[in-house]
């Protein structure tokens, strides 16, 4: 009975390191606006057939927090879809490993008032990392909240350049 006893705690203990590990592996990645906006593009990017870390996606998002990506439907109007962390794997999360995605930030530029921040973040998407020539381009819209410890994602709303809605060339530039 003792031998399970101890066993039984080895088990939690380990369980519980473990996790903590991992927070403060993920804690370290949202010090600074920039680790967690750099985090972002990092969790999402990957060759085809790489999985993504979820979790780690999981941990940049405040709860309730969304992902709304916009665009024209079939009739040419401009909708949005509002996406939890949790959705957005769920639609989009295959797609990502079947295909390949790489997503880079190729400008950005903040706005700051008190905890709150507005990033719009250019960025241009490959399916490998090994591409030249990006396959999509649009620009982020990213709210974040600095709560004193982190930085929180609050929401991201997002829409893909296309030729009647090109980027403009002060938000196309590469400043990074």
């Amino acid at each position: 009975m003792k031998n399970i006893i101890l066993v039984l705690i080895a088990l939690v203990f380990c369980c519980e390191t473990h996790g903590q590990d991992s927070t403060t592996d993920y804690t370290k990645k949202v010090q600074t606006l920039d680790q967690a906006i750099t985090t972002l593009y990092d969790v999402i990017s990957g060759e085809k057939g790489e999985e993504r870390n979820w979790e780690l996606f999981r941990f940049l998002f405040k709860p309730d927090a969304k992902l709304i990506p916009s665009g024209k439907d079939k009739e040419g109007v401009y909708q949005v879809r509002y996406l939890s962390p949790d959705d957005y794997i769920q639609t989009s999360g295959k797609w990502l490993i079947q295909n390949g995605f790489f997503e880079n930030e190729i400008h950005r530029e903040t706005q700051t008032f008190g905890n709150i921040t507005q990033v719009f973040s250019t960025y241009e998407s490959f399916k490998s990392k090994n591409d030249t020539a990006p396959f999509m381009r649009g620009i982020n819209s990213i709210q974040l909240l600095n709560d004193g410890k982190r930085w929180w994602i609050i929401n991201i709303y997002w829409t893909q350049e296309t030729e009647e809605n090109p980027i403009p060339s002060k938000y196309a530039t590469k400043n990074k």
